[in-house]
């Protein structure tokens, strides 16, 4: 086991525990096994996310699922096991797994992109009221990921495109942005420069959004399924 490798007392370190983050028993069986086995929660990452959605026209109950998981569960993590963290007053990081189509809003995959965007407004809302907690020891950061060839994409594809950036990338830079105590940790994939990136994030936060933005990034999008 690749965790064991690495832990200081090995096995014993870890412990896994199957959860469906839309369901708030699921959350409690969680929460109640990680504090019961180690005494305390240092890094709580919502990261689970399901892809599958759709336009602004289709597929309801795909909608309703993907909001269940990518909004609700982030909620639901952050509501149960933030909050025992915040309690007990020891330092912490809450680290919501956005994305970049949460910020460009690309065309395809409107669901997902609403659950992204919302995932952000909720982070950065979480971030002001634990800055505003007395004596709150927990910070809460905002992960936005590009192109990413994780478990579920290589099982589509089996090769990783050039583009992409591994998992393991993308850990690496919520390491770095953590140690810098950067709020947004974007990571820039191997086909976008940071430059660019920062220039989308500006353009989402006007006032008026240039619909031709979209021409050069449908290409982008187009056939593939978001990284995270």
């Amino acid at each position: 086991m690749e965790l064991a490798s690495v832990a200081p007392n090995g096995a014993t370190d870890i412990v896994g525990v199957e959860t469906d983050v839309s369901s708030i028993s699921d959350i409690d069986r969680l929460a109640d096994t990680a504090f019961g086995r180690f005494d305390d929660i240092a890094l709580l990452m919502n990261n689970a996310a399901a892809f599958q959605g759709g336009d602004a026209l289709s597929d309801p109950d795909g909608w309703r699922r993907l909001m269940d998981v990518n909004v609700l569960g982030v909620l639901k993590g952050v509501q149960r096991i933030g909050r025992a963290m915040i309690d007990r007053g020891k330092p912490g990081f809450i680290v919501n797994t956005g994305s970049k189509q949460g910020i460009t809003s690309p065309p395809g995959n409107t669901a997902y992109n609403v659950s992204k965007a919302a995932v952000k407004a909720l982070t950065e809302g979480l971030a002001h009221t634990l800055r505003n907690l007395p004596n709150c020891r927990i910070s809460a950061h905002l992960l936005i990921p590009g192109f990413t060839y994780t478990g579920n994409a290589a099982r589509r594809t089996p090769t990783r495109p050039a583009a992409a950036w591994s998992a393991d990338q993308v850990a690496e830079r919520l390491i770095q942005g953590l140690e810098r105590n950067e709020f947004y940790i974007l990571c820039q994939d191997n086909e976008t420069t940071r430059d660019q990136d920062e220039r989308r994030k500006a353009t989402a936060s006007s006032a008026t959004i240039p619909t031709a933005r979209f021409k050069s990034e449908r290409a982008m999008y187009r056939g593939r399924g978001a990284g995270i």
